[in-house]
């Protein structure tokens, strides 16, 4: 049903879309159509402010949209065997159709056969001249390629028979389901549910247990005993369980932490960020449902170059029992250093579903899941806070003390609340009052760091280290500023070369075909939508940059500076040309995130 004005007779949307009763109704009907300019006025401050850092109505183009017509794998990688499916293929089989088709090459260099001696993508690659023959066949560099053998630069992919048996629903999960049996209904707590039952099964027994680490009380030990009820010989299973202690240990100290960065902390970004000094790096959220369905996608995210000597996975649930076996499931599929929790995801689609900044206000489910998933895991467990949802209504003090006792290893702490956003400057002073809560544990502050003097002033509080998110988005290299504690006025040349290796990771990760390539330029582009706020600090009046200062429109010492640090999409492309060749006709491109978070 719409509703007309009564002037124009065109459908007013904004009066029906916001009426909630029929009473509502049945009064606007009386009234005429007269709408309250008040309550009108209302209407569009709420629609504006919850529209506000992020553009929900983007166009989405799909990487395969730019090229249609693409070439038979079974060509590509040049079997000795016909394709599969015959005249149903629906990719090309005629080299010389396929090759009148292809857009032109956009370098004479390939950087993937240069690395590995061999470029897997052969004719579909947008380089293929570095690597093709007159009669249309693809080489290779012997000599590279034997050097290469063994290596692997990425680790943690799916396999398809795990993607299968996940789709099936056929993959064991012992250790969680043996923690969910503890689990009480009617609201009991995870933790004492799980301590009586031990307790009532071993009686005596647990009085013997030896203390096991500084923040670790005896009940909390026997959490970590599985209640296995067996009839027959003593196994290796029944007497070799990792204690809290025995896990594997990480040193966070004083680090260098980049935040997982969803969209733009990928696995060629975080590469970058390794090389200006990052010491530990984080994969993107994942969410635990469609890690557990098997989805691609999502398992893509987990993916480790080896680089990256301390990595973590990061990941995101609502639920105790997804949590537990996605925690299981990572433990004995993939290598990393540790997990984490997203507890300060504020968007609306994973809050409204008790995920993300919602788990702080559920400390039930929370204390279920994080028992839970460190019941199954052999690396420690780590968990990233907000001060709160609630702009004035700081809750993280409350909750650290608690995830002390729940077994948690390291602690992230975002100094703003789920309202704020990004609208305000984060709370190191809060931030050093929750870090002396945590001691023993460490905890990371994460806020407003862009230099090396705002590291050092974080470091005057009593935190263990500092995260880095749009700091390391705006300015990768701010990780050897703060190492080598000095600010460092990189030319717009050194700049490129930086987005040129990104180039050169992301064709590596992604491909450079037109599907990668074109995915290459997507996430360039996002990334770039952060990289314009940077100011050379040469043009500086005052040192340092502040991350939440809005910076007036400059030129720059040359053109390509003055071109990186425009804020119109049109420039931002200009600058991925250089790189990856020009747009396809039916490009569009505009950023998921507005990066305009100034004061």
């Amino acid at each position: 049903m719409t509703v007309h004005h009564p002037l124009s007779g065109a459908p007013s949307f904004s009066v029906f879309r916001f009426l909630t009763t029929k009473e509502k109704f049945h009064e606007l009907l009386d009234s005429g159509g007269k709408v309250d300019p008040d309550e009108q006025e209302r209407t569009e401050k709420r629609n504006s402010k919850r529209m506000r850092g992020q553009n929900k109505s983007r166009p989405h183009m799909k990487p395969t949209s730019y090229d249609n017509r693409r070439l038979c794998p079974s060509i590509i990688q040049e079997r000795e065997t016909k394709c599969v499916y015959g005249d149903k293929c629906k990719f090309i089989h005629d080299v010389a159709e396929y090759m009148a088709l292809k857009p032109a090459d956009v370098g004479e260099h390939c950087y993937l056969y240069d690395t590995f001696g061999k470029c897997h993508y052969g004719l579909s690659c947008r380089f293929a001249r570095a690597h093709i023959s007159a009669d249309l066949k693809n080489l290779a560099n012997e000599e590279r390629v034997k050097a290469m053998e063994g290596r692997t630069p990425v680790r943690n992919s799916l396999d398809k028979d795990l993607q299968w048996r996940l789709r099936k629903k056929v993959v064991p999960f012992t250790a969680s389901d043996a923690y969910m049996k503890t689990v009480f209904k009617g609201g009991h707590k995870a933790g004492e549910g799980w301590k009586k039952a031990v307790t009532a099964e071993n009686g005596k027994a647990l009085r013997g247990l030896p203390f096991c680490g500084s923040n670790m009380s005896p009940g909390l030990y026997s959490l970590n005993l599985a209640l296995v009820k067996t009839i027959g010989p003593l196994t290796d299973a029944d007497v070799i369980k990792l204690r809290q202690c025995e896990k594997k240990q990480v040193d966070f100290k004083d680090k260098l932490y980049l935040a997982p960065l969803t969209t733009c902390g990928n696995l060629p970004f975080r590469r970058i960020c390794k090389r200006f000094g990052a010491d530990i790096t984080c994969g993107e959220m994942a969410m635990c449902t469609n890690l557990l369905q098997g989805q691609s996608s999502e398992w893509a995210l987990l993916k480790r170059h080896e680089s990256e000597d301390l990595f973590g996975v990061q990941v995101e649930g609502c639920f105790p029992d997804t949590m537990t076996r996605c925690a299981e499931l990572l433990n004995n599929k993939i290598d990393v250093d540790f997990v984490d929790i997203n507890s300060g995801c504020p968007i609306d689609l994973v809050y409204k579903k008790g995920g993300g900044c919602g788990l702080m206000t559920r400390t039930n489910k929370f204390e279920q899941i994080i028992r839970g998933m460190n019941s199954v895991l052999d690396v420690p467990l780590t968990v990233k806070i907000r001060t709160g949802v609630q702009e004035k209504a700081n809750i993280a003090h409350k909750l650290i003390p608690e995830m002390k006792k729940w077994g948690v290893s390291m602690i992230t702490l975002h100094g703003r609340s789920r309202e704020q956003r990004y609208t305000k400057s984060a709370d190191w002073d809060y931030i050093n009052t929750c870090s002396q809560l945590a001691s023993p544990i460490p905890l990371f502050g994460n806020g407003d760091i862009l230099s090396y003097y705002d590291a050092m002033k974080a470091r005057e509080t009593e935190v263990s280290g500092v995260m880095l998110a749009r700091g390391a988005l705006i300015k990768p290299w701010v990780f050897t500023e703060i190492k080598e504690r000095r600010d460092w006025d990189i030319s717009s040349s050194e700049r490129l070369d930086v987005l040129r290796d990104f180039t050169h990771y992301g064709l590596e990760h992604w491909g450079s075909d037109t599907q990668g390539l074109e995915k290459t330029r997507n996430f360039l582009l996002e990334w770039l939508s952060f990289m314009c706020r940077y100011i050379p600090v040469g043009l500086l009046e005052q040192v340092p940059q502040r991350i939440n200062e809005r910076p007036p429109y400059y030129m720059g010492r040359d053109y390509l500076e003055s071109l990186m640090a425009s804020q119109h999409v049109g420039d931002w492309i200009k600058i991925s040309e250089m790189l990856l060749g020009p747009v396809p006709k039916n490009f569009n491109f505009l950023p998921k995130h507005k990066a305009n978070a100034y004061k």
